[in-house]
């Protein structure tokens, strides 16, 4: 019996279309975080309170600046910034193991809005008394070391496992549109509206989170550590991290790639003398430092794709010896540009955003790693050296970048630095093979 073809109609382009929609679909953001009435309400609030918050941080120095005519003086802002965060982000990740973790971010978002209330005043007051200025940021990066790692670690008690690199995801593409938005705001309005309008926008800003905060059930911590948490808490929790090999390179590797390709504190100088720059600034200086937090930010809007990666530990390697080439290639189109800066100045941006996107995905990759493969009773203080760790590092590297560029310059610098990421984190890949061996499943469990 012969075959009856089949019949032909006109083709169907409807399929097309959708297979393209699910594609594209599949590249942005996965938001199913936001399904979560709890997170949904974090987040929103942050995009909220994270350009308030960039607000102060511009506006702090810049205040600091205008009191007292001195980059010295501007200086000690890293230094009682610094200091702070490393200290109470050790000790308030203890705190976050020992308490109930609502009740601390209820105590250290308040402790925000006052701190802030106060930078309002001492500014509406005229006061212009630059210790009281310091003294204020440093306790207000005081509270934000303790609020950091117990926001954090609540992101279990919140998503499925599944979800977590998506929802670490999503927080940093607010915290990185924020560095963005806010300096270019706080330019705009200081002339205009003066400091205490910037400090009073903070103020308010935070009662978006207090509000998202109090909506939180309460949240125990699940074996929760026995005592006082002081010094012997903050030791315990190193020495669990020292007998779990794949958390500790979640931290090399992040020290790696920021020691070594972190170049910010090249960005003036290669402004002004690679691309033909003012030397107190320009088109090319606000391009340079923008770069990294744009890319994050696009990074973060099409980073749908982290949500379906299995292999994390391979993932951060790959994403990092990217984020290093990337860098090294930065450095290198600044060597080239001589006289003709401008080309080689859009390659130099594109190159750093690339970076960006990179160490989005790496970030994301290596918080959602501490979060599920950490103990609970723990989290918060691995947390606490994770805010430690990203505070220190760049901080760290302008040092180190800043003795580089003296001895060879600082296009051979960044990419010299670039490459040397690169090469570093490679050979600690294949020192501890089971950070490139670790796999989650991406399969979110039935009931959450």
């Amino acid at each position: 019996m012969a075959a009856t073809a089949p019949a032909r109609g006109p083709p169907v382009r409807s399929t097309g279309v959708a297979s393209r929609t699910v594609q594209i679909r599949g590249l942005l953001a996965d938001t199913r975080p936001l399904a979560v009435p709890a997170f949904r309400r974090l987040w929103v609030a942050n995009i909220v309170t994270v350009v308030g918050a960039q607000l102060t941080v511009v506006a702090v120095p810049a205040q600091i600046y205008a009191m007292t005519g001195s980059s010295a003086y501007v200086g000690l802002t890293g230094v009682f910034g610094l200091v702070p965060l490393l200290v109470f982000g050790l000790w308030g990740g203890a705190l976050a193991d020992h308490l109930d973790r609502r009740l601390l971010l209820v105590v250290t978002t308040t402790g925000l809005i006052v701190t802030s209330a106060l930078f309002w005043a001492q500014a509406a007051a005229g006061l212009d008394n630059v210790w009281v200025l310091l003294s204020l940021f440093s306790v207000q990066q005081a509270f934000f070391a303790v609020n950091q790692p117990t926001r954090t670690a609540i992101l279990p008690m919140l998503v499925d496992t599944s979800l977590l690199p998506a929802a670490a995801s999503l927080n940093m593409t607010v915290m990185q549109a924020g560095a963005i938005a806010g300096p270019m705001a706080a330019g705009v309005l200081i002339p205009f509206v003066g400091f205490s309008w910037l400090y009073l926008a903070d103020t308010v800003c935070l009662l978006a989170t207090l509000y998202a905060v109090l909506a939180l059930p309460p949240l125990p911590v699940e074996n929760r550590m026995i005592g006082t948490p002081g010094i012997r808490s903050v030791v315990e929790g190193l020495v669990y991290l020292r007998t779990q090999p794949v958390l500790m390179m979640s931290f090399v590797v992040d020290i790696i790639a920021m020691l070594f390709g972190m170049p910010r504190a090249l960005f003036p100088e290669i402004a002004h003398l690679d691309f033909g720059g003012p030397d107190e600034g320009g088109l090319a200086f606000a391009l340079l430092f923008a770069a990294i937090p744009v890319g994050a930010v696009v990074g973060g809007v099409l980073s749908g794709w982290v949500s379906r990666v299995e292999r994390q530990g391979r993932a951060v390697i790959v994403c990092i010896v990217v984020w290093g080439l990337a860098i090294t290639g930065f450095g290198v189109s600044a060597g080239l540009a001589g006289g003709d800066a401008m080309p080689w100045l859009v390659v130099a941006v594109v190159l750093l955003a690339v970076a960006g996107a990179a160490d989005m995905a790496s970030s994301a990759f290596r918080q959602a790693m501490l979060l599920a493969a950490a103990s609970d009773e723990v989290r918060g203080r691995l947390q606490g050296v994770f805010t430690a760790v990203v505070a220190g590092g760049p901080r760290i590297a302008d040092v180190a970048h800043g003795g580089a560029a003296a001895l060879v310059g600082a296009s051979a610098a960044a990419a010299g630095g670039g490459l040397l990421s690169v090469v570093f984190v490679v050979l600690a890949a294949l020192a501890v093979p089971a950070f490139v061996r670790y796999r989650v499943s991406v399969t979110p469990r039935p009931g959450r």
